[in-house]
């Protein structure tokens, strides 16, 4: 195995924290990444990565070897780009992540006409209900809903998302409509964590919190719209996740004179891949897509 694979393989493993996970994330066996390790450490003579059974975490002088292993590849994929050009067509992987339900609905589909139009370019496409950090996961794009948090990424605005509280017909049938957040005391409610892990749901311009006793949470929108549309209780979701089922009758919007500000749709990257053409191909397709296609809203909301 060349100096680069194995420099590839152990920032993975530093990163993921396991052998395991970059194993899997890299689509090599765990017996290469372990063996790939062993040989980088042997070769150095030193202890890069503490392993207990529970975790695996960097040594001193693993960090320092660390940032010296990605400012190499980095340099690497540098001096690759200035080669082919700004303007050269895109080819190799470009991974991307996206909140898994806008990721299955908006971005899957603008992902297979790129892969269409150009043959020599690949996606890792990860749909996960949280923000990652780019540099530290190996991320190239990231499409985000909410405030951008690392203010070293460059974010374009796609559109707004607006949280809503929902409820199946039946259940506000059986259970009554709430008339204020306040009521909401009496209810069963469905906590998605992907929107807020927490019991406080801002309400209104003024953010105005609530706090909720939530009888089911799930990490994933999709389950907390299957909930709620079998009568479970009041879930909060945002808008775009219920807009067909909301529209079909399945769901029903409440409290909708209480909404809080919408949330900006963004697509980020860091700084330094401006020059990319895969990223610069998958911004451009995205930003094409959702100015022809603007992310709807409900009335009100």
């Amino acid at each position: 195995m060349d100096n680069l694979e194995a420099m590839r393989i152990f920032v993975s493993v530093a990163t993921q924290g396991s052998f395991t996970e970059a194993a899997r994330r890299m689509r090599l066996s765990p017996s290469v990444v372990t063996r790939s390790i062993s040989q980088i450490e042997e070769k150095l003579g030193i202890m890069l990565l503490n392993r207990t059974t529970r975790s695996v975490q960097l040594t001193e002088r693993g960090q320092i070897y660390l940032e010296d292993c990605r400012r190499i590849l980095e340099d690497l994929e540098m001096a690759e780009r200035r080669v082919r050009g700004e303007d050269a067509k895109p080819r190799g992987t470009v991974r991307v992540t996206a909140p898994v339900l806008f990721g299955r609905l908006y971005v899957l589909p603008i992902v297979n006409s790129l892969l269409h139009k150009h043959p020599a370019l690949s996606v890792h496409l990860t749909l996960l209900d949280r923000n990652v950090h780019l540099f530290e996961e190996g991320v190239d794009v990231a499409v985000l809903v909410g405030e951008l948090a690392d203010s070293s990424m460059i974010a374009l605005r796609l559109g707004l998302a607006t949280p809503v509280l929902i409820a199946s017909p039946g259940y506000l049938q059986n259970r009554g409509v709430p008339a204020s957040p306040a009521a909401l005391s009496s209810h069963d409610i469905i906590l998605f964590e992907g929107i807020g892990a927490t019991n406080e749901w801002p309400f209104g311009a003024d953010k105005k919190t609530i706090r909720v006793a939530p009888r089911l949470v799930v990490n994933g929108a999709d389950a907390a719209i299957t909930a709620a549309e079998a009568g479970v209780g009041i879930a909060r979701t945002l808008s775009y996740q219920v807009w067909d089922a909301v529209r079909a009758g399945r769901l029903t919007l409440v409290l909708q004179q209480f909404t809080p500000p919408p949330l900006p749709v963004s697509v980020a990257y860091q700084a330094r891949r401006i020059a990319s053409a895969n990223v610069a191909t998958f911004v451009k397709a995205m930003r094409e897509h959702f100015k022809a296609n603007p992310l709807v809203q409900f009335d009100g909301a």
